[in-house]
């Protein structure tokens, strides 16, 4: 004995309404932005005697997966040899398109003090042209979602693995942390 179902327009629209805000949730989800160093150029060298500090320009590749375009405020990126701070990188204020990726050059400064301290590991890393350095920063901003803004921070880790001689990127692992604010 089979029952006769009624069909209803209005339970049809419902649940295909319920199935499009269930997929744009799904992809609003907001995603961790990827960021990987391309490339290292020494710009000078200042005379600090006895030793010389460096200036450098770090190129930088960050993609945005997000739907939403972000705004970041300004920011110091720390640098790291043997767990000692080395230097530092400056992020200027600027966006990002949604869903895209842009190259940011960086201006750094690493001061040889610091690398007098770790001489003998330096000299290995040299002879062995292999030479691991880490980074951290917090980025903090906003993301615009329809009318509202939202406030972020990513916190970046990284580490990479450079020739010291031709200062070439040889390896690096970045995590990024996206942490949203209500």
């Amino acid at each position: 004995m089979s029952k006769k179902v009624k069909w209803s327009w209005s339970s049809a629209i419902i649940g295909a309404a319920s199935a499009v805000a269930a997929t744009a949730i799904i992809s609003a989800k907001p995603k961790d932005p990827t960021f990987h160093l391309i490339s290292i150029n020494f710009t000078s060298f200042k005379a600090n005697l006895p030793v010389l500090d460096a200036e450098l320009i770090l190129t930088v590749h960050v993609t945005n997966p997000n739907i939403a375009p972000i705004h970041y405020s300004s920011t110091t990126m720390a640098i790291y040899y043997e767990g000692s701070m080395m230097g530092s990188a400056q992020v200027q204020a600027g966006s990002q398109p949604p869903r895209s990726c842009q190259l940011l050059r960086l201006p750094a400064r690493l001061r040889g003090l610091e690398l007098a301290h770790h001489a003998a590991k330096f000299v290995a890393d040299v002879a062995k042209r292999e030479m691991v350095l880490d980074a951290a920063v917090d980025i903090g901003g906003t993301a615009k979602v329809l009318w509202w803004d939202h406030k972020f921070k990513v916190h970046v880790d990284s580490r990479v693995t450079v020739d010291p001689v031709f200062l070439d990127v040889i390896d690096q692992d970045n995590k990024s942390e996206l942490d949203l604010f209500a």
